[in-house]
């Protein structure tokens, strides 16, 4: 059937309708920018009314009359006052014009994309955290999301920076295989390349999984400001830890939340170990101790790699010895060993005959040992004994003497530490790149947040 046009009446009469509403929208427009400024001091004065209106209703009935009355005795003086009626006109109309300002509107919940993020992560923790048999699962396909994450935010990206989970009581959250499948699933959905904390309250059945941010890696090796037998190793985030020390970041100043290690008589753990790849930061670390020592003990060092990383401290005032040969290296710790048994033997007397300790007693004494897996290949190579052999009697009784042993090697090394090293160095550090198995095995215990796989050096877990 071929189409007709339409009668030419019906055609005018289109356009004109057409032409009609172009004309009245345009007056509306320029209507609406005329009277903006009226409209916004009426949505103001709508406003303070309700505002009134609310507060009169709050106010008891017995104080109802003496506002009244200062009310009427407000208005009066006003009114007595010269010129008071204007300016109490062009004050109402300026509260009313701030108060009915136009303002950007609140974000209240998640847009489109984001809540099509929330929904993929809830129905892939649906299989986890659901049984067959639940009356009234709290996730199942297709089910509300909003019942079981109770607060999100996201970045700019888009991104998840922060979730509460609430998860149904059955789950097995004192399991640690069942958390880590969950910490898996959440640290894959919500992106890969970061670092994520999770917070298990297995009392109110809830999870809550932060993104932290990257910590600061320009703070450099610096004296820092600490009580004697503490000894800074790194900087955590502001929230792990309820003190700050001021460093040098730059050429500014800040506060940091600092990492501390506590040394001397009273220490649970006086020796430490500090792990790492090549290029992670653990030389770095044994030279930021030993400036730090220096302010008020000795210090020993023995470098095994031989690359000279510590000729800086060669000649200061408390550095006794700097060695990077085998020979050197056995010698010195064959001295630090003889050194600790005096210390024990001087402080017993002391202490039987009621007299203070000697003030070279008191002087702590730092062993800061640097790659001894390397000095162990090459004493075994020479037929002479193992460097670590030597550390015994410093290992053992070296809180008593006040005599600290500070190691660091590679993890491919780890096999080489004798069983004296291992036990007695219970301050353990990890730094750099590593895989959560590798770290659970220095540590003694799973990290707390989900390492990176790019991380860089200095960045590790104490």
């Amino acid at each position: 059937m071929a189409r007709r046009p339409l009668p030419r009446i019906l055609s005018s009469g289109s356009a004109s309708i057409t032409r009609s509403r172009e004309i009245a929208r345009t007056a509306a427009d320029s209507a609406t920018d005329v009277l903006h400024p009226l409209i916004t001091i009426v949505r103001g004065l709508r406003l303070l009314a309700a505002s009134g209106r609310q507060k009169w209703v709050a106010t008891p009935k017995e104080r109802r009359g003496p506002k009244l009355f200062l009310a009427a005795a407000c208005l009066l003086a006003v009114a007595l006052v010269p010129y008071g009626p204007i300016l109490a006109l062009i004050t109402v109309m300026g509260a009313a014009a701030w108060k009915g300002r136009e303002r950007t509107p609140v974000k209240t919940g998640p847009d489109e994309a984001e809540s099509t993020r929330l929904r993929a992560l809830y129905e892939a923790l649906v299989p986890y955290f659901s049984v067959a048999d639940d009356p009234e699962p709290l996730f199942a396909h297709g089910g509300d999301w909003e019942k079981a994450f109770s607060g999100y935010a996201f970045d700019g990206d888009g991104r998840l920076t922060r979730l509460h989970v609430s998860y149904p009581a059955y789950f097995t959250d004192g399991e640690a295989a069942a958390r880590a499948r969950i910490e898996q699933l959440l640290h894959t959905k919500s992106g890969r390349g970061r670092e994520y904390h999770f917070a298990w309250d297995e009392e109110a059945n809830r999870l809550v999984m932060t993104v932290l941010g990257p910590l600061s890696t320009s703070v450099a090796a610096q004296r820092f400001v600490t009580a004697p037998g503490e000894t800074v190793l790194g900087f955590t985030d502001p929230d792990a830890v309820r003190r700050t020390v001021p460093v040098r970041d730059g050429d500014t100043t800040v506060d940091a939340a600092p990492v501390v290690w506590r040394t001397g008589n009273r220490s649970t753990e006086p020796h430490l170990l500090a792990v790492g790849q090549p290029g992670s930061g653990t030389t770095t670390l044994i030279r930021s101790v030993a400036l730090q020592a220096l302010q008020q003990g000795d210090v020993l060092v023995v470098d095994g790699s031989g690359t000279g990383e510590y000729g800086a401290l060669v000649g200061r005032t408390g550095v006794l010895a700097v060695e990077s040969g085998l020979g050197g290296a056995l010698a010195t710790l064959e001295w630090a060993a003889h050194e600790t048994e005096r210390r024990l033997i001087f402080a017993n007397r002391a202490r039987q005959g009621g007299h203070p300790l000697p003030e070279d007693i008191k002087r702590p004494l730092w062993i800061l040992l640097d790659r001894p897996g390397v000095l162990g290949h090459l004493a075994a190579a020479d037929g002479r004994p193992d460097p670590q052999e030597l550390l015994q009697v410093p290992l053992r009784h070296g809180r008593a003497a006040g005599v600290t042993v500070v190691l660091a090697d590679q993890f491919d090394a780890l096999e080489t530490l004798g069983e004296t090293v291992r036990t007695h160095t219970r301050a353990r550090v990890v730094l750099g790149p590593a895989s959560p198995e590798q770290i659970t095995a220095v540590l003694g215990a799973e990290p707390n947040t989900t390492p990176p796989a790019e991380v860089p050096a200095g960045r590790g877990y104490a």
